[in-house]
């Protein structure tokens, strides 16, 4: 249940602030991606070019991170840019909300985080590159995202371009599907593997329009059905890798991770970062057309959500 007591926790930017006030659509951004996902100045640029490119489309975007104290739920140029460059950001999930704040520290929210903070703030959408998952192995390690754990609990729609296909997709599904959290897939029938187009899996429901995407989330939460939805789009085709390629990459930095001793809430960042380096900095292209994409569907489905009564 959100309080009184947990939104005093929230800054809104000038920008959010004035499109809540209007009733505007909002479309959430996550930071880790900032802080964690891309090189700079790619990853300031990127997140930059998002933003303007959702304003485009008739939405509002909320970057959100904590900053000083607070969870801010928009950004200005200045903080992306502190956000881009900084070596000390923490990454922010629901474990490590309360102590960030407490701290005052400067932290990059994961979806996990990015979906609590979002929920506070009433913002319905969010739009990220790809959810996090089970990863290879967890039979062994239990190493399962937090984020899939929050997909059960915290009433946010979730644009992605599928799960990191770093992880174990199969598994990935069968958690969701356990815990109740429907997966719908735009554009093609198959639940997308970020990199790829196409994980081999089917997703749950194939809803291609925005509407049809709203009406279907606005009657689970009517039903007092508590928990996010998935909403898999894939990568556009000129910007795919191939699913053989990108494969066996992601088996060799698994295995460099596990060499270098890399564990916990340090492998995604560092399979990026090694699948970037392996693949000469075409993984880091794909990516940013990934978040690209995913935002214009997300701006749809934030404007198709205030339609839908």
């Amino acid at each position: 249940m959100v309080t009184d007591l947990a939104r005093s926790w929230l800054t809104f930017s000038p920008a959010v602030a004035a499109a809540k006030a209007a009733g505007r659509p909002l479309v959430a951004l996550e930071s880790t991606i900032i802080a964690h996902g891309m090189p700079y100045p790619e990853n300031v640029r990127t997140a930059r070019e998002v933003e303007a490119l959702i304003r485009e489309l008739g939405a509002e975007p909320a970057t959100i991170a904590l900053i000083g104290g607070r969870i801010r739920i928009g950004l200005s140029d200045d903080e992306l840019e502190l956000l881009g460059r900084s070596d000390q950001v923490h990454k922010v999930s629901r474990r490590d909300l309360p102590a960030v704040l407490a701290n005052g520290g400067l932290g990059a929210t994961t979806v996990a985080g990015t979906m609590i903070c979002a929920a506070l703030a009433g913002i319905e959408v969010f739009v990220t590159g790809g959810i996090g998952g089970v990863h290879r192995g967890a039979q062994e390690t239990f190493d399962i995202s937090a984020d899939l754990q929050e997909l059960a609990r915290t009433s946010v729609a979730v644009v992605c371009a599928g799960a990191k296909s770093i992880l174990d997709i199969g598994l990935t599904l069968e958690y969701l599907e356990t815990h109740g959290v429907p997966v719908l897939s735009c554009e093609q029938d198959n639940f997308a593997a970020f990199y790829t187009r196409d994980s081999g899996y089917r997703a749950d429901f194939r809803l291609d329009d925005a509407v049809e995407q709203a009406r279907f989330i606005r009657t689970k939460w009517d039903l007092g059905l508590v928990g996010g939805v998935v909403v898999s789009t894939p990568v556009p085709a000129v910007a795919a890798m191939p699913d053989e390629e990108i494969d066996a990459l992601t088996r060799q930095a698994l295995d460099d991770a596990a060499v270098q001793g890399v564990t916990g809430k340090a492998v995604t960042p560092f399979l990026l970062a090694r699948i970037k380096a392996l693949t000469g900095g075409r993984s880091l292209a794909t990516n940013i057309a990934i978040v690209k994409h995913n935002a214009e569907v997300g701006a749809r489905l934030a404007i198709a959500m205030g339609s839908i009564e």
